[in-house]
């Protein structure tokens, strides 16, 4: 046994033989062309930007538990601002994109010119040059919205169409060699083709680039003749277009470029064929239009909350009903004014009204809902003095005014959202402006009109006064309400507190002036009376007197300063008015009765402040008990 161990031993310690070394270092070799086959590959992929972005977006690899933490160090350039560099990124990105496509256009522009004076290229190779190079880029374009470069693939649309629709413009108006009827379509298929992308691809811009791309086609193609119903028809397509992709599509903003165009066609036509001599005026026509275009830039305020989700927006919840109603409204009266149809502007403001009042019942947003009634009061403001004289031009200011001040007060919630102030922040503009305007009416009235009263106090002038102090009043008493909302803190300009102040100040104001020209109306009447200046003096201080006294009261009963500072202010005016006038120019017993009336109310006036009923003193020191003995007395 034991020789048979040591036999083993020394066959364990033998070299190996020949073939298994071989085998072992084949192995080996294998393995390292593997390893050398990875790093080739792996180098391969880091060169790879898909490799970089997942080499950043990946996490770093966990540290063991066992590792010591390394103490980072701060990097202070990371964390400065970087303003510039996103400022450097829109002028790279959108700017520069911007005014390259205008420099391509001209250049595109430019290059047709220079051919067209050296004749290098006939007139058809010319135009066929400008449509496939404009379809070639907009195709081209297309590769780099699929590698994620979508700012850079609408510039080149943008320039391949606009190179479209110059070839098509030239192959008309220079050369001659398409007809009105194929250049038409021609470019209505280019416009078709951006809104086609626009749509597939969900880009605004693109919607935008179509429209500009529609409307520039009638200038593209104009003739200089007067094809009014033609070329209203094509605007009036867009415009519906434009409406229903609104509809579909949250782009708003669309309509800012859609409905000022509109406008300045029709402007233009006005201008160039309507409001000329010695021309046919087709009333008919062109009524039908103005009414077609509102009816269209209605649809966007009007909407289905339960089948319709989309966000709110001040365009066409608030600008944009705004904007259609004075377009509409003003051609409206120029083409009426202009065809000698007058007498039916008043019918025409009342139809607004109706129009406006009856929108109010279809669903709309809240916001959309007040404009809709602020434009029916302001269309009913105009019918009055249409029809009436100038003097219900300020009723219709003041009613206007209250009105909208009203309809602001019922938006205004305790629990509003800045988006929901949008609406009562309008209108309380637009009511604080009526009011601002009747009042001014009312201070101008006497000197605008220019007429004699002969009956005071029993006259058209008072009673659009007493019209002006019961608006007022409302507009006070309903501008007070808001201040009582628990939660309501609105800051913006004009505040509720604000208007009710500038009401009660305009209110007094106004009934004190109204009353003291009534008075001077009384007594100026009377010419065979010697004293009626003097008896017409009197009776303005005793008025003075005798308001302020109530209006004082009315502050002691409210207890309210604003008010009582008020009164003081018109008693002290009063003071001044009898030392310096009463005592200079009154004979001597009317000189008696103003000093007497005026001593008294001031000695009550003094009582009651004496009496402190509203505790306005300061509280006196436990240590001066005399002092306070002596004013109670």
């Amino acid at each position: 046994m034991a020789s048979e161990d040591m036999q083993d031993e020394q066959y364990q310690d033998r070299p190996k033989e020949p073939t298994e070394q071989a085998q072992l270092a084949a192995t080996l070799a294998a393995l390292s062309l593997r390893v050398q086959n990875l790093e080739q590959q792996l180098a391969e992929l880091r060169s790879t930007p898909s490799f970089k972005a997942r080499k950043l977006s990946s996490p770093p690899p966990p540290v063991p538990a066992g590792a010591p933490s390394e103490i980072p160090v701060p990097n202070f350039a990371q964390n400065l601002p970087k303003t510039s560099g996103s400022l450097e990124d829109r002028i790279g990105s959108q700017l520069f994109s911007r005014i390259g496509i205008v420099a391509l256009l001209i250049a595109t522009t430019l290059f047709l010119k220079w051919a067209i004076d050296n004749h290098w290229i006939g007139p058809i190779g010319r135009i066929l040059a400008g449509l496939v190079a404009g379809a070639a880029v907009v195709l081209w374009s297309e590769r780099f919205r699929r590698q994620g470069f979508n700012a850079f693939s609408f510039s080149l649309k943008a320039i391949g169409s606009g190179a479209l629709y110059l070839s098509l413009w030239a192959a008309f108006q220079l050369y001659h060699l398409l007809p009105a009827a194929v250049a038409l379509p021609a470019m209505i298929l280019v416009t078709a083709w951006n809104a086609y992308m626009a749509w597939s691809q969900n880009s605004q811009i693109l919607a935008t680039y179509a429209l500009i791309g529609a409307f520039a086609t009638p200038l593209l193609l104009s003739t200089g003749g007067n094809h009014e119903a033609f070329l209203f028809t094509y605007i009036l397509a867009i415009d519906i277009a434009t409406v229903c992709l609104v509809r579909l599509k949250p782009w708003p903003r669309l309509l800012f470029a859609v409905f000022p165009a509109t406008v300045a066609f029709f402007i233009g036509w006005y201008v160039e064929w309507f409001n000329t001599y010695n021309t046919p005026k087709p009333l008919a026509t062109t009524t039908i239009f103005i009414a077609l275009y509102f009816v269209t830039f209605l649809i966007p305020s009007v909407r289905i909350p339960q089948n319709e989700k989309r966000t709110s927006s001040p365009i066409t919840e608030i600008l944009l009903p705004l904007a259609n109603a004075v377009f509409a409204a003003l051609a409206f009266y120029a083409v009426l004014e202009d065809t000698g149809n007058h007498d039916l502007l008043p019918w025409l403001a009342v139809l607004f009204a109706a129009l406006y009042l009856g929108l109010m019942r279809l669903p709309q947003p809240r916001v959309t809902s007040a404009i809709h009634l602020s434009l029916a009061i302001v269309f009913l403001t105009i019918a009055i003095p249409l029809k009436a004289s100038g003097r219900w031009i300020i009723v219709g200011w003041l009613a206007e005014g209250a009105a909208l001040l009203w309809v602001a007060a019922r938006l205004t919630s305790p629990t509003s959202d800045d988006a929901t102030f949008t609406a009562p922040r309008i209108l309380r503009r637009l009511a604080t402006a009526a009011l601002a305007l009747g009042v001014c009416g009312l201070l101008v009235e006497p000197f605008w009109l220019d007429e004699r009263i002969a009956t005071a106090f029993f006259n058209l002038r008072f009673a659009t006064a007493l019209f002006g102090l019961a608006a007022l009043g409302i507009s006070g008493f309903v501008a007070h309400r808001p201040l009582h909302l628990g939660n309501h803190r609105e800051k913006s300009f004009p505040s509720w507190l604000l208007i009710a102040g500038s009401s009660i100040v305009a209110f007094n104001f106004i009934a004190i002036l109204s009353c003291l020209r009534e008075l001077d109306s009384a007594w100026s009447v009377s010419v065979a009376n010697p004293e009626a200046d003097l008896q017409k003096a009197l009776a303005m201080s005793a008025f003075l007197m005798l308001y302020g006294a109530a209006l004082l009261a009315l502050g002691f009963w409210k207890r309210s300063a604003f008010i009582r500072w008020q009164a003081l202010l018109l008693l002290v005016f009063t003071i001044g008015k009898a030392f310096l006038y009463d005592l200079r120019n009154l004979s001597q017993g009317y000189r008696v009765l103003s000093f007497l009336g005026l001593g008294a109310l001031l000695m009550a006036i003094s009582f009651a402040y004496q009496k402190d009923w509203l505790a306005l003193r300061l509280p006196t020191s436990a240590r001066e008990p005399h002092t306070q003995e002596g004013v109670d007395q």
